[in-house]
């Protein structure tokens, strides 16, 4: 069931009601909306206001080609010398590796949910970035509250899915992650979600076996899948809920899907550039970098 609610509150809490009563909401929705004027249904609105935005790093695979990227373009003798390690022994730079942390427990860091974009609308390059990047994420919503859950509760509480592009400033990311206090303005001028929020009962059985792209101006630059998170979502949710009340409006990030990145593929944005990501069952994210 896709929803394009107006409000917050009504979105989540219609997440949260039985499939069978939400499907006859949907249809009164869709006969209100069939009457709604043009200009009022074009209107850019999120599909919730999120109450807070936490993203996860899931994926290995894209931890270490992204580590790749950063080399590749600011540090090129460390690019040599991990390309000739590998090149020799044919395993991974051990620098370009997560941090055994990641390989313990989920890891994230706490986004900015009051800059949170949607579909349709404009990003503007921060003044200090010199190397815009996209990331192609999904996205999930809790609808119901969580504290100290186990894997299977807390997945049960997911209310919905949304396509998400984490917006990067790689120049300032670099050094921010260094200094060991996470990403801070590398990630907190915008984020994006997609205009619509697909229920969890769509996706949630399948959420690993998702496809997904990335396109730049028309051009495809990347395939992707949901496919080879270290952790489920479930479990991501339980370690973030642990000793902390989480609430419904909540959203979450699952981090960037293996090759949904700039930085990966060696092609960031610039001014005047529209890229759309996509993802199999839940829609499209368009926006234009002004």
């Amino acid at each position: 069931m896709d929803l394009t609610g107006q409000t917050s509150a009504d979105a989540i809490a219609l997440l949260a009601l039985p499939l069978e009563l939400r499907a006859r909401i949907q249809e009164a929705a869709r006969n209100i909306a069939a009457n709604a004027n043009a200009e009022a249904a074009a209107a850019s609105s999120l599909p919730f206001t999120p109450r807070s935005f936490r993203d996860f790093m899931l994926y290995e695979a894209h931890a270490i080609d992204a580590a790749r990227g950063f080399v590749r373009r600011f540090m090129p003798a460390t690019a040599r010398i991990a390309s000739a390690y590998e090149a020799v022994t044919r395993r991974t730079f051990p620098p370009l590796r997560p941090s055994a942390l990641w390989y313990r427990q989920p890891i994230y860091y706490m986004g900015n949910h009051l800059t949170i974009s949607t579909d349709g609308d404009d990003i503007a390059i921060p003044h200090y970035t010199n190397a815009l990047d996209y990331e192609l994420e999904l996205g999930f919503v809790l609808a119901h509250p969580l504290r100290d859950a186990t894997p299977e509760a807390a997945e049960a509480a997911i209310g919905g899915f949304v396509v998400l592009n984490d917006f990067s400033a790689r120049d300032v990311q670099l050094a921010e992650m260094r200094s060991g206090f996470g990403p801070q303005k590398a990630k907190h001028f915008a984020s994006a979600i997609s205009a619509v929020v697909v229920s969890a009962d769509e996706i949630l059985p399948r959420w690993n076996e998702l496809g997904g792209s990335v396109s730049i101006n028309g051009q495809l630059v990347a395939k992707c899948t949901t496919d080879g998170a270290r952790w489920s979502l479930g479990e991501a949710l339980a370690h973030a809920s642990a000793g902390e009340q989480l609430h419904p409006g909540e959203l979450f990030g699952t981090g960037t899907l293996p090759g949904g990145s700039g930085i990966e593929a060696g092609r960031l944005l610039a001014r005047g550039d529209t890229v759309t990501l996509a993802i199999d069952g839940i829609g499209t994210l368009s926006n234009q970098i002004t």
